[in-house]
């Protein structure tokens, strides 16, 4: 009896594990571009593009190895539209009701897939370092779950810039070098960008044709969409911006929106790249004195720790963990987050970047945006599905607890120890976005004054009762109850006109 091997479009890897299960010569790989997963959000139109021209590229080649692959374009009128709807038209097709397929990245296909009435076995994705046994070993009995240590077991267990039991250079962490803010610089590395082969544009022609008003630009795509690309583009990076990838990694400049950045997490994500190949290959560049060790623990830290960290947390908690919402915020995402007028000048340059490029880095989304919803107080489902609607990069087994953990302390602090918020000082060090603002960063009162240092406080007031007594933030509850009377009540007077200003439609 033939088997259906799944592959979904961020299992482009040629030995996922499905296709390492499946026998070549008898069973049929089923592929298929649906509009259930088009659309359970709006995704950016880029990254529809990105992941299905990349499919045809992969099926093409499965084909060229001897696969047998039944492919499903997303207009083919026999498309059921949903990944469960094509499996059992292919089942019907070729009388069979087995399947084989890798577990995917999401709860909601998870539960699609073994609600089904075929006998369906999902096998682990074994493309990570940790498995979801090693993770939940880790994390047994402990009373905080913290990416550092973790990360630590992750450099043992791998290797990785070890010099035997002690870390490389003597330090686990070289975060305190990577905070240099950058100045514009004509000589920066620009991004290894692809011009459109001939599946790119038909995928592009498809794409503007069925998702003409998802929020984001689709001209100027140049992603890779095949290994051989992705592999280019980290030759490049290691090449030309991993030496100072490290220094600059959390700087942000309105005319530069890639800096010294890779631009391979979204390759990582669909299977383009592997990511213990791709450690390796930085690692080999620090040991032959091409990049320093802040730049190599640094990248590789984002990898093993943070990306393996992330993806343990989110199949641990369960489906249940998107909705969450510990500090019970309610606001509404502002039309600013889609494109409408705004004064910040932050604000503005991050969401224009997003729509033009369906990338900005994770300290424009964590510190820029993500401090913004958080101080604002906006509802975290909301900012969820912003986050997963507009990345190249997000899939909700990496995004939500990114998201949701990470920048919105919506799981009551399961991810992390604190809030990361901040007033506008650490943007304006960070960047030269408060340079061009209509509002004023050194302003701490007044209308003029950057919204950061009003919702700052703000949120810090109304969350007191949560956060006063964490020992990393006892000190600015001390700083606040220092000020006199009538500078709190301005502060928090002009922070709340500023939302009320938001709520109704204002321009802010």
């Amino acid at each position: 009896m033939v088997t259906l091997v799944l592959v979904l479009g961020d299992q482009l890897s040629p030995d996922i594990a499905a296709l390492r299960q499946a026998d070549q010569s008898e069973d049929l790989v089923v592929m298929a571009e649906v509009a259930a997963e088009a659309t359970y959000v709006r995704h950016h139109p880029k990254k529809i593009a990105l992941v299905f021209a990349a499919m045809r590229k992969f099926a093409r080649s499965l084909e060229a190895d001897g696969w047998n692959v039944a492919y499903t374009r997303l207009d083919d009128p026999l498309n059921s539209g949903s990944i469960p709807g094509e499996l059992l038209r292919r089942a019907e097709e070729h009388g069979t009701r087995k399947v084989i397929g890798t577990r995917p990245g999401e709860w909601r296909l998870i539960e699609a897939l073994e609600d089904m009435p075929l006998e369906v076995v999902l096998n682990e994705d074994d493309r990570f370092v940790a498995s979801h046994a090693e993770f939940e070993r880790w994390a047994d009995g402990r009373k905080q779950l913290r990416m550092e240590y973790f990360y630590r077991e992750m450099r043992r267990k791998t290797g990785l810039l070890m010099d035997g039991c002690e870390p490389a250079g003597g330090k686990w962490n070289y975060d305190h070098d990577n905070r240099k803010p950058a100045s514009s610089d004509l000589f920066a590395p620009a991004p290894l960008w692809f011009e459109p082969d001939d599946t790119v544009r038909e995928v592009l022609d498809l794409v503007l044709r069925q998702f003409p008003d998802n929020f984001g630009a689709l001209s100027s795509f140049g992603y890779a969409t095949d290994r051989a690309q992705a592999e280019a583009v980290l030759d490049h990076f290691i090449d030309n911006a991993l030496p100072r990838f490290g220094d600059f990694q959390d700087a942000m400049l309105m005319e530069n929106r890639f800096l010294y950045h890779a631009l391979i997490s979204a390759y990582l994500n669909i299977g383009l790249l592997d990511p213990l190949t791709v450690c390796r290959r930085v690692e080999t560049a620090w040991k032959e004195v091409r990049a320093p060790i802040n730049a190599a623990e640094g990248f590789i830290r984002q990898i093993i720790g943070w990306r393996e960290f992330v993806r343990g947390i989110y199949f641990r908690e369960g489906p249940g963990y998107t909705q969450r919402n510990a500090l019970d915020h309610n606001r509404d995402l502002p039309p600013m987050f889609w494109g409408a007028e705004t004064k910040m000048a932050c604000m503005e340059s991050v969401v224009r970047q997003t729509r033009d490029e369906a990338y900005a880095h994770h300290i424009q989304r964590l510190m820029v945006t993500g401090n913004f919803a958080l101080l604002a107080g906006l509802d975290p489902m909301q900012v969820h599905e912003w986050y997963l609607s507009v990345y190249v990069d997000a899939f909700e087994w990496v995004e939500a607890p990114n998201t949701l953990g990470m920048s919105q302390f919506a799981d009551g602090g399961v991810f992390a120890s604190k809030p990361y918020v901040s007033s506008g000082n650490y943007i304006n060090r960070m960047s030269d976005y408060c340079g061009s603002c209509s509002y004023s960063v050194k302003d701490k009162t007044g209308h003029q004054a950057c919204p950061f240092n009003l919702l700052y406080w703000h949120f810090l007031v109304r969350h007191r009762n949560r956060f006063e007594r964490n020992p990393r933030m006892a000190q600015m509850y001390r700083t606040w109850d220092r000020m006199t009377e009538h500078r709190r009540a301005t502060v928090l007077e002009n922070a709340q006109e500023f939302l009320e200003e938001m709520n109704n439609g204002a321009c802010v």
